[in-house]
């Protein structure tokens, strides 16, 4: 039994949470990883297991993924452009 909830926690929580920096991440990319990782877990340990599971039915993975979805990025009337959130999505960061 405690297998299975163990594979639940990793299915639920499908992110690299390693410390460690991977050949191929740039360290931005790296310093952006440990921060959002950070959030996750704190909010993990926050709001326990199951409300988590509500939160994230599908996994953290796919809530990122959605949440970069649904960034747009918006050009004003001097030619810069930047990202804006759209209300309701995960917040990202700086990314």
């Amino acid at each position: 039994m405690a297998n299975t909830a163990k594979q639940q926690d990793i299915s639920l929580l499908n992110i690299n949470l390693s410390n460690a920096r991977s050949e191929n991440e740039s360290y931005e990319d790296y310093r952006i990883r440990l921060t959002r990782n950070k959030q996750i877990l704190r909010t993990y340990f926050t709001m326990g297991r199951e409300a988590f599971r509500e939160m994230f039915p599908n996994g953290v993975a796919e809530a990122i993924t959605d949440a970069k979805a649904k960034m747009q990025p918006i050009t004003d009337s001097e030619g810069v452009t930047e990202t804006v959130q759209v209300p309701g999505s995960l917040h990202l960061g700086d990314e």
